[in-house]
């Protein structure tokens, strides 16, 4: 009887071992790979290093950021869903990581069900950026009534593309979309003059806002960026039902013990509590957007949403 105990015990260890041992031993273990799917120098990139760097002197452990690119954000994000979850491995993504929920057919992993929230680690506004020949979102609306126009983001069934089909479809406005490589690429073409609209992150639109050398339309974001605060939103503009928020937000594989989610979650948001963290994310753009992990579940599931809608209004075919 002893014997037939013991066996039952040793059943019991092994099926809770080791996410228990995990959780306890972690962050000490080695270090911590955060993987970003996007290129180096992007919001979402410089995000993830300023975050995570001051999240590693806290706990004192290194995290590593890695930027694995391609096939619009799947690529990083299926390598993260198939990690190991032991807290070693996390990804921050953008709003990308909703939009292809509505944009892929077909991926290897769920943008929801495959990873657990951590946090959000900022609101990072994009803006409708134009030509000199347009003044105001309403300038833009009017031509794209009467005459066919394009526009650019970087890449068919990313979220900016998915923001400018919803400003599209509220202004009623005929216009094709170019993907672009990247943001670059497309602003080389706004200060050309041949492209009609263009979405860039409120990082990059600035200076050459600040120069004169193109204009920002609206924003994005439900209210006025504070880097850009004589923009204003869509909503403002005159285009109800237009916005599109833009995020960064951290996640990690969806069996990752909640004692080490819940860790992490707490050293985010007091790294995001320090002025010059702080300070380092306005400088992007960004805004603090706090929120707890089963809240960033929930968010992210209704920006799921969000997009699916926007994919069937706009008449985008999933790829």
């Amino acid at each position: 009887m002893l014997n037939v105990v013991r066996a039952g015990l040793a059943v019991a260890i092994a099926a809770v071992g080791p996410c228990s041992v995990s959780a306890q031993e972690w962050p000490a273990k080695q270090p911590i790979k955060v993987i970003v799917p996007f290129t180096a120098g992007s919001s979402t990139d410089i995000s993830a290093r300023v975050v995570f760097d001051q999240v590693g002197k806290q706990i004192g452990q290194t995290f590593i950021v890695e930027n694995r690119t391609g096939a619009g954000t799947t690529i990083g994000s299926a390598f993260v869903a198939k990690a190991d979850p032991d807290g070693y491995t996390l990804l921050v993504n953008s709003s990308s990581h909703a939009a292809v929920a509505a944009t892929y057919s077909k991926t290897s992993y769920h943008p929801a069900d495959d990873f657990a929230g951590v946090a959000m680690l900022a609101n990072l506004p994009i803006s409708v950026v134009a030509p000199l020949k347009y003044k105001t979102l309403a300038d833009l609306v009017a031509a794209g009534q009467k005459s066919s126009l394009n526009f650019g983001s970087a890449g068919a069934g990313s979220a900016g593309h998915l923001f400018l089909e919803r400003v599209r479809i509220a202004g009623k406005m005929n216009a094709v979309h170019i993907a672009f490589r990247g943001t670059p690429e497309g602003l080389t073409e706004i200060l050309a003059d041949r492209l009609d609209f263009y979405v860039a992150p409120v990082l990059n639109a600035v200076p050459l806002v600040r120069e004169g050398k193109m204009n920002a339309l609206a924003v994005g974001s439900a209210k006025r960026a504070r880097s850009m605060p004589e923009v204003p939103t869509t909503a403002e503009a005159g285009l109800a039902n237009a916005g599109y928020e833009f995020w960064a937000i951290a996640l990690a594989p969806v069996k990752t013990p909640r004692p080490i989610i819940d860790r992490l979650a707490a050293e985010v948001q007091k790294a995001l509590s320090l002025k010059d963290i702080e300070a380092k994310i306005e400088g992007l753009g960004g805004e603090p957007m706090p929120m707890k992990p089963g809240e960033v579940d929930a968010f992210l599931r209704k920006e799921i949403d969000v997009n699916i809608e926007i994919v069937k209004a706009a008449g985008f075919k999933p790829q």
